[in-house]
């Protein structure tokens, strides 16, 4: 089965999805270097109903939300990773420069039922006003995990090998 869709392959399976009653999940992010915290996301979200799409930044949104340096892997080996998860049905590589009105765009084409997130993320009412436009609802998953995110983790491994 083919796990990384482009948006039109993607707004396809959701629409043959929901009309088998699928439960369609969307979360998203960077999924940079894979952690504890994007594992516990993942697999909280897969149990809130049937099928998992992931949104993954582009590249340029990445360095955007993280800063210079980052991503550490480029959308495509983020891609692959995602794919290799169990718990991941399908990967979407959100293209550069995507604007909040397309993410609208995608989000109500998708119409999933659930919109998973971590606990205080920072686009969260962006996220509600989505979940009210098609009547889906967001949960918080998990809460963050402590000390597990990708930049502490890149701080970290700079820091050790700076000479």
């Amino acid at each position: 089965m083919k796990k990384n869709l482009t948006i039109n392959e993607a707004i396809e399976i959701s629409k043959n999805l929901r009309k088998q009653k699928k439960i369609i999940i969307v979360t998203g992010g960077c999924f940079d270097i894979i952690h504890i915290g994007h594992i516990s996301l993942l697999t909280e979200a897969k149990k809130k109903g049937d099928i998992l799409f992931v949104l993954l930044e582009n590249d340029t949104n990445t360095t955007i939300n993280k800063g210079l340096g980052r991503p550490i892997n480029n959308q495509k080996q983020r891609s692959i990773v995602l794919e290799a998860l169990e718990t991941v049905d399908y990967v979407i590589n959100l293209p550069n420069l995507i604007s909040d009105n397309e993410y609208d765009n995608l989000i109500t084409a998708l119409r999933p039922a659930i919109i998973a997130t971590t606990k205080g993320d920072s686009f969260r009412k962006h996220k509600e006003r989505q979940a009210l436009i098609i009547g889906a609802i967001v949960v918080d998953v998990i809460k963050p995990i402590p000390n597990t995110s990708t930049s502490k983790m890149a701080d970290v491994i700079q820091k050790k090998f700076m000479i």
